[in-house]
């Protein structure tokens, strides 16, 4: 028994919190880097009046499209333009009981969606299962998914938004200086940062020197970082070889499948948020012991 219900219940509950997260966090994935595009052209319009612009008084369409955030306008069909109502957008059931499809024009949706809820919903659940209901799971709820989200944003768009990132690093540095995140000291959190920043910021810096080319980008320096204010400087290593593996094993996949994009370029984001979730799971030493060290 937990706070006289069954601890049971407190799981379940977490659960359907995180599938009403998840829903959210579908918009997310597909707003913010549309938001963060708008943003970039409106103050290419205002560079383009050699600054004279201020953001309010730039052109026409991009003032107009300042109206698109995260919570206007409502969602709608791809296809059709049809508003979501809001018993078409209950997570997961809806999905089911529309069978995947628009109610006005059949239009496929994608599993993307119900995924996602289901996604955050099993890493709620299982946070408060490991946690119980305490700030340290809250905290590990939010973690889990601000990293879900940028894993799927940056698969989408090779992007990995300053907006999520360096609030998560911060959150990190908070926690663990409260002592909300009890496995992870301070110090071990703020060298985890550092290092993790500059460990794959040579990495870039090597590879360009070498090849010419860019093999990442500012936002895995910073997503890496996230992960070492959050376990620690010692979990870096293992975090790192088991993003190597992931991304090793779905690259190839992809390549024989023919699946690899124009260039043949994956994004590591989403490999490196596949290596945080695994240590939030099973820890960072258990890494180790899978990848044969």
């Amino acid at each position: 028994m937990l706070g006289g219900a069954p601890f049971e219940l407190h799981v379940g509950l977490a659960g359907l919190l995180g599938l009403l997260i998840g829903s959210f966090l579908n918009v997310v994935i597909y707003r913010l880097p549309k938001m963060m595009e708008q943003q970039w052209a409106a103050e290419c319009a205002a560079l383009a009046d050699d600054g004279a612009v201020p953001l309010s008084h730039a052109p026409v369409s991009v003032a107009a499209a300042e109206k698109f955030n995260l919570l206007v306008p409502r969602s709608r069909c791809s296809s059709c333009g049809h508003v979501i109502a809001w018993h078409e957008n209950i997570p997961v059931f809806s999905y089911l009981f529309l069978r995947g499809k628009c109610a006005v024009c059949a239009a496929p949706y994608g599993l993307r969606y119900p995924a996602v809820e289901l996604a955050t919903g099993l890493l709620f659940a299982f946070c408060v299962w490991r946690w119980g209901w305490s700030v340290t799971a809250l905290l590990w709820c939010g973690f889990s998914a601000a990293l879900l989200t940028l894993a799927l944003i940056d698969w989408d768009t090779t992007l990995l938004p300053d907006d999520i990132n360096l609030p998560l690093l911060w959150a990190g540095l908070i926690a663990a200086a409260l002592q909300w995140n009890p496995a992870v000291s301070l110090p071990d959190a703020l060298w985890g940062a550092v290092a993790g920043y500059v460990s794959l910021w040579l990495v870039y810096w090597a590879f360009k020197l070498v090849t010419g080319k860019e093999g990442m980008g500012y936002g895995d320096f910073k997503l890496f970082a996230v992960l070492g204010a959050w376990f620690g400087w010692a979990a870096l290593v293992p975090i790192i070889l088991m993003a190597s593996v992931i991304g090793a094993v779905i690259g190839l996949a992809m390549k024989f499948s023919g699946g690899l994009r124009e260039g043949g370029y994956i994004p590591f984001g989403p490999f490196l948020a596949g290596a945080g979730f695994t240590a939030m799971v099973f820890g960072p030493q258990s890494i180790l012991r899978f990848v044969g060290l």
